[in-house]
């Protein structure tokens, strides 16, 4: 087993209180106004934009630094008409035969069908993928940790990344999403995790109107 190797926090940037309060707080604010969004233009979106988000997305903390990521960034018309219409018929299943009547009831304020016309708008689809396990050269295969716990803390910063660029998101998750290992060549070691849409709001967007609970009911402080 190698030994580990440290070198000195370089990194760390710490501020007054007073200002780590205004920074928390303008945070806060933004991420507030962060909204998902199923109305999407097709204005293009620079590559670039999205490499730095996939880039910040993949510095977050993981099991063992295994970084068991991996993002499909598909642009592709075709692509995206393939992995729509794949989707569409697991989401038409889903709401006419799999679905209990209780989780129907649970997503009607939110107005959310087997249609999915975002996932053909949106200019980018960013398939996040989570590798199981690494495939070595000599074809050996590496055991990789707390993958669903890894790959959820990444997909977090992923959008808030994407919220902070000025861009909207929406997490999709048809069930199930094997389709995506075929449509995209992905080999057998990733399970897709999420399809997370990107780009502007189409012109007059609209959402749900809904409210997020207060720090009283997400938060217990032991002090």
């Amino acid at each position: 087993m190698a030994r580990a190797r440290f070198v000195p926090l370089s990194t760390h940037d710490e501020i007054p209180p007073d200002q780590m309060q205004e920074e928390a707080d303008a945070f806060l604010a933004k991420m507030q106004r962060r909204r998902t969004v199923r109305d999407f233009s097709d204005r293009p979106v620079p590559k670039k934009i999205i490499e730095s988000c996939l880039l910040a997305a993949g510095t977050a903390p993981n099991g063992a630094n295994r970084q068991p990521w991996r993002f499909v960034v598909v642009g592709d018309p075709e692509i995206k008409s393939k992995i729509r219409e794949a989707a569409e018929v697991e989401e038409r299943e889903f709401y006419r035969e799999k679905a209990p009547p209780e989780w129907l009831e649970a997503l009607e304020h939110l107005g959310t069908d087997e249609h999915k016309p975002f996932l053909e708008t949106a200019p980018w689809l960013i398939v996040i993928f989570a590798e199981r396990y690494e495939v070595m050269e000599d074809g050996t295969k590496a055991k990789n940790y707390y993958v669903s716990e890894s790959v959820g803390i990444a997909t977090g910063l992923l959008i808030a990344a994407v919220h902070h660029a000025g861009l909207v998101s929406l997490t999709h998750t048809p069930s199930p999403m094997k389709f995506l290992n075929e449509v995209l060549d992905r080999p057998p070691n990733e399970r897709a995790f999420l399809i997370l849409v990107c780009g502007y709001p189409e012109e007059g967007a609209e959402v749900p109107e809904i409210t997020k609970k207060p720090i009283e009911e997400i938060a217990i402080f032991v002090d």
